[in-house]
């Protein structure tokens, strides 16, 4: 891994290719970009399904670089909007996502399956009850 020579820089690197690996191991994938692609769909579904408050607490949570894509294209006066709450609902805008995301199958990836494998990442990160109120928001574990 290339060092930066600057310690905030490459910590969030690091921490940030952790996320990714980890995403990777769960969803069986050897492809990087895809399992990185497919964290940044997740995040984005669910930041935009929480309240102005509860997705500046996750981002808060996560490594700066992630963090950036986190936030990348956000539009605050949505958030909290879409309805309804449901299992379905939300696989299928992690669907739509991947269809934008991916240009073609969605990565070939099952909605589920990487929204389990996000979530599960997610626990092992972030605080306890950011993770509660993250299950919450999407039922899908």
């Amino acid at each position: 891994m290339a060092m930066h020579g600057l310690g905030v820089i490459d910590k969030t690197v690091q921490q940030t290719e952790m996320w990714v690996n980890e995403v990777a191991k769960e969803m069986g994938l050897e492809d990087k970009h895809k399992a990185f692609q497919g964290l940044r769909v997740v995040l984005h579904v669910l930041r935009d399904r929480m309240n102005l408050g509860e997705a500046a607490n996750l981002g808060s949570q996560l490594p700066i670089l992630l963090s950036g894509f986190y936030y990348e294209n956000w539009k605050p006066e949505k958030n909290g909007t879409i309805t309804p709450r449901t299992k379905e609902a939300f696989l299928d805008l992690i669907r739509e996502q991947m269809h934008q995301f991916f240009k073609d199958d969605g990565g070939g990836m099952d909605a589920e399956q990487l929204a389990r494998a996000v979530f599960k990442v997610l626990a092992n990160h972030v605080t306890e009850g950011e993770a509660k109120t993250s299950f919450t928001i999407c039922p899908v574990m």
